[in-house]
């Protein structure tokens, strides 16, 4: 069994921004020595989450505003009365979510569901650049 740790960079504008970061994970397991296992995405940081979605457009505005209606922005959160950054929702938001996400995949090709997409999703209160880190674990 082997294992590789890869990284992947993007940058994101935050507010609940989505990103489909599905193609650039594609493209790092078809460049790997591993043909079939699983690739672990982990967000290094509180800020961010990954899930699945099928990234059109009415849910590019479905998933955010169930985050709003759960976690509202204009909430008073301990976070931001310790550090006064703003940004309390934005880690509570964040962890319901989970900082990462396994896919499991075959001959190269990650075994998703026809409508399914690998989501970044930015919730910090500030634009960033962030580097994901993938793990991949098979044969």
């Amino acid at each position: 069994m082997a294992v590789k740790t890869l990284r992947l960079a993007l940058s994101a504008s935050g507010n609940c921004e989505m990103v489909d970061i599905t193609d650039h994970v594609d493209s790092l397991l078809s460049d790997c020595s591993i043909q079939d296992g699983t690739v672990t995405i982990f967000v290094p940081g509180s800020t961010g989450g990954l899930t699945t979605i099928e990234y059109e457009p009415g849910l590019l505005r479905d998933f955010p505003a169930m985050f709003d209606r759960l976690i509202p922005k204009k909430m008073t959160y301990a976070h931001d009365q310790t550090w006064h950054d703003g940004n309390g929702h934005s880690h509570v938001r964040a962890s319901l979510l989970g900082p990462s996400l396994t896919v499991p995949f075959l001959e190269k090709r990650m075994l998703l569901g026809t409508w399914q997409q690998i989501v970044f999703i930015d919730f910090d209160v500030r634009p960033r650049n962030r580097r994901l880190i993938l793990q991949v674990v098979g044969d």
